[in-house]
């Protein structure tokens, strides 16, 4: 079978389940594991090359729900391409995802390994955290526009495995836009945001003193490979993740005895 990705963590799940050298084709910013550097990359999220994809001669195109543009499946599939898509919003759907692709690839072993694998490492941090005190979490996706994500997003689970509350868990959108004033007053106790190697992420927030997550320095970047990529590396994430709420919680109580 010869495999196009349309997503870069699509083409790191075909790897995890042995699957590599059927991909002939990725996606832009495909990075990971290092052997999918040297793939041709036939499409960026919004433009595919159909005379790259017709010399690859794919079997099958492998594309992300919430990611890759529902008009640009309809194309390529009314352009004769075999697509499947794969739904990678939730934590389970990880798992899910990587039984699917080794189902497709003949790779069921493997995958079945892997999934549970990954399963029991989320269930055994939620039940590392399960008595940790709530914190109030507010996660930082894009400053301008201000963006942050809701229960639904797998960034969300990874911070309730951890014994945070995601503050805007109540929106109805994935990935919504909100003020600057509604964050101010949901007064999160911890900022979190991915590490793109910029410095000055929090640097803004500073102008709010009276937000309790500057009262207590809790400002923290987690990894955003892992964060950034629905695969099991989200585990990488989540201990990330959890030392940074574990750090969190610590500097709320140093701070509240001293007060």
């Amino acid at each position: 079978m010869r495999i196009v990705t349309l997503a870069p963590h699509l083409a790191e799940l075909v790897f995890a389940v042995g699957a590599g050298d059927m991909l002939v084709g990725v996606s832009s910013f495909t990075d990971y594991p290092a052997a999918a550097q040297d793939l041709p990359v036939v499409s960026d999220a919004f433009v595919t090359d159909r005379e790259l994809l017709a010399l690859l001669h794919p079997d099958l195109l492998l594309a992300w729900e919430t990611g890759t543009p529902a008009h640009v499946i309809d194309e390529l599939r009314a352009a004769g391409f075999r697509m499947e898509v794969i739904r990678t919003r939730s934590l389970d759907d990880v798992a899910s995802a990587l039984l699917r692709i080794g189902e497709l690839t003949d790779h069921m072993a493997a995958a079945r390994l892997l999934a549970q694998e990954y399963r029991d490492g989320v269930a055994q941090r939620r039940k590392q955290h399960a008595d940790a005190q709530p914190i109030r979490v507010f996660y930082l996706v894009s400053t301008h526009p201000l963006y942050t994500i809701n229960a639904d997003h797998y960034i969300s689970e990874l911070i309730s495995v951890c014994g945070g509350n995601n503050i805007f868990s109540d929106l109805v959108e994935l990935a919504p836009m909100v003020a600057v004033e509604a964050v101010i007053e949901r007064d999160p106790e911890v900022l979190l945001a991915a590490d793109t190697g910029q410095t000055d992420t929090f640097d803004e927030w500073q102008r709010w003193p009276q937000i309790a997550a500057n009262r207590h320095s809790n400002h923290f970047l987690l990894p955003a490979s892992e964060l950034g990529r629905a695969t099991p590396r989200l585990l990488q994430a989540a201990d990330a993740m959890c030392s940074a709420l574990d750090a969190a919680r610590g500097n709320r109580d140093a701070g509240a005895i001293q007060g």
